[in-house]
């Protein structure tokens, strides 16, 4: 889907929507509408059978959407009056039985916050991935309907007889990379653990943990669905299931989920179609911001600090576990706390962290582990003056901890791999989630990198050096090698998972190394080609 501002931009818009659409359906025709620019997008479930009875089952607003795809959906709408609930789902009927339609089907509507009038967009001939929380809301199976339809049975029930109770919300949970804007990610799951099941909290996924997330499909992992009394209440429930719900291994969009599900204006429920373009200052951080940036310097090294303190303790406990029984004097020096004459045991553990909200460098923190006489661990920060923490902690089982900092408790879990030389550690706490990596061995250089950074140029390439934002295929290369470009000119153009992506110079120069061709696949990270820059043009000459 392009949105086209001015006739300038048409053709490359139709052309890019039409390599969009033959790639992914195979069909390359191209549908124009007319723009709304304030829409909220809600659409009506309709179920019909074989014998002409047609029946609605509510509304869902799928407003809220990244790249023209949803990814928070609701059941019923927000904000909607009971007349206007009612005149849209006669309007799903009538458009279904114009067609005499049955079985299962999603009428998709436009609605125009400005003036209140709603335009049929599309019918979907078949239930949609955010179906659950209309069966959360109407208390009924609708894949058992679809089933029992086609069997040639009516409907179970009538229009008058379909319930409505509480309210639903459905997020979904994709493997990409926020700040790149959404690009699709591929990679391991090192960690899945979904946030616990119950008659109300439902998690619909096809992977787990040890899989590989691919980029010839959607990055879409699971989908996680909440029911409660009110909206309120299935709201408070979403933002806790978010906050439990763990991955590990590729980057995904939770974070992003939960600052849009605390979001004031998302509470509200004044949702519409631009509703994270309207509200980007809120959700993405802005790294001049010394505010904000502080607040999440204090996060992080809190964050640390759990790290290095469950750390310790996981270590502790192991060693603790193998030398149980030994009459050696091995198990002295990894007492409770460790023992050392004169002096408490002290060790120095080196993070670094890389802020996927900015295009900066990654931070190195060096910190300070003492072990205190009553078990617990002093942590400090090398090097800044700040004070440190007394943290004591209690293993409870794998990586699950339980931690005590100032009298306050609160659980902490931890997961680690290691990948490229480097032991990656991530850490949940509360809302928050943070990921450090640890050095293994030996100083090399770590090409994965280019995974987490949000620029062009990375610690494994040359200034000037552009490469790969995500895993795809190259479906055009728009320049040739050494062909003079300027700052922002498309240089090819990527797909992957339904979606293109135009590369584009950094900088005016000239293209060198330019080797990639259209058909080819390349992987995230991997050098496209360098913008060298003209030396004629540092030096202010003119080549005419």
């Amino acid at each position: 889907m392009r949105i086209v501002q001015n006739s300038d931009e048409f053709v490359d818009a139709f052309l890019g929507a039409q390599r969009e659409a033959a790639a992914s359906f195979g069909i390359s025709k191209i549908l124009l509408e007319k723009y709304i620019t304030k829409p909220r997008h809600i659409e009506v479930q309709v179920f019909g059978d074989k014998y002409g009875n047609i029946l609605h089952l509510y509304e869902r607003d799928c407003s809220v959407q990244r790249r023209h795809q949803k990814i928070i959906e609701e059941a019923p709408a927000p904000n909607v009056t009971k007349d206007f609930r009612s005149h849209l789902g006669q309007a799903a009927v009538s458009a279904a039985k114009a067609v005499g339609y049955h079985n299962a089907g999603t009428v998709e509507f436009i609605v125009d916050t400005l003036s209140g009038q709603f335009y049929f967009m599309e019918m979907n001939t078949r239930l949609q991935v955010e179906h659950p929380v209309t069966e959360m809301i109407v208390g009924q199976d609708l894949v058992e309907w679809q089933i029992c339809i086609a069997n040639g049975e009516p409907l179970p029930i009538s229009q008058s007889q379909v319930p409505l109770s509480g309210h639903a919300f459905e997020a979904r949970i994709y493997a990409e990379n926020v700040p790149r804007g959404f690009l699709p990610a591929a990679g391991v799951l090192h960690h899945y653990q979904p946030a616990p099941v119950s008659s109300t909290v439902r998690v619909e996924t096809g992977v787990k943990e040890g899989d590989a997330v691919s980029m010839h499909y959607d990055p879409m992992i699971a989908k996680l669905v909440v029911w409660g009394k009110n909206r309120p209440a299935a709201l408070v429930k979403l933002r806790d299931c978010l906050s439990k719900f763990q991955v590990a291994g590729v980057p995904t969009n939770i974070s992003f989920l939960q600052k849009l599900a605390n979001h004031r204006a998302f509470e509200d429920g004044n949702v519409q179609t631009h509703f994270i373009e309207h509200h980007k200052d809120d959700l993405f951080v802005d790294p001049d911001n010394s505010s904000l940036s502080e607040e999440a310097y204090k996060n992080l090294r809190f964050s640390a600090f759990l790290v290095a303190a469950c750390l310790c303790e996981n270590e502790h406990s192991i060693l603790k576990e193998k030398s149980s029984g030994s009459s050696s004097l091995f198990s002295i020096w990894y007492a409770d706390p460790p023992f050392r004459v004169h002096h408490h045991a002290r060790r120095n553990l080196v993070l670094e962290w890389e802020n996927e909200d900015e295009s900066k460098d990654a931070k190195l923190l060096t910190i300070s582990i003492t072990f205190q006489p009553n078990g617990s661990y002093l942590i400090e920060m090398r090097d800044i003056s700040s004070p440190g923490l007394e943290i004591k902690t209690t293993r409870l089982h794998d990586h699950e901890f339980r931690v005590e900092v100032d009298g306050v408790r609160t659980n902490v879990s931890l997961a680690a791999y290691s990948k490229d030389g480097k032991k990656h550690i991530h850490v949940w706490h509360g809302t928050h989630h943070q990921h450090f990596r640890e050095k293994l061995g030996l100083d090399l250089s770590d090409d994965d990198e280019t995974h987490h950074k949000t620029n062009y140029e990375t610690f494994s390439h040359l200034p000037g050096s552009v490469v790969a934002p995500m895993a795809g295929l190259v479906v055009k290369v728009l320049v040739k090698d050494g062909a003079n470009m300027v700052e922002g000119q498309p240089v090819l153009v990527l797909e992957a998972m339904k979606m293109e992506h135009v590369v584009k110079a950094p900088f005016a120069g000239f293209v060198h190394g330019l080797q990639v061709t259209a058909g080819q696949q390349v992987s995230d990270g991997s050098l496209l080609f360098s913008v060298k820059v003209n030396k004629c043009h540092l030096l202010g000459i003119s080549k005419y």
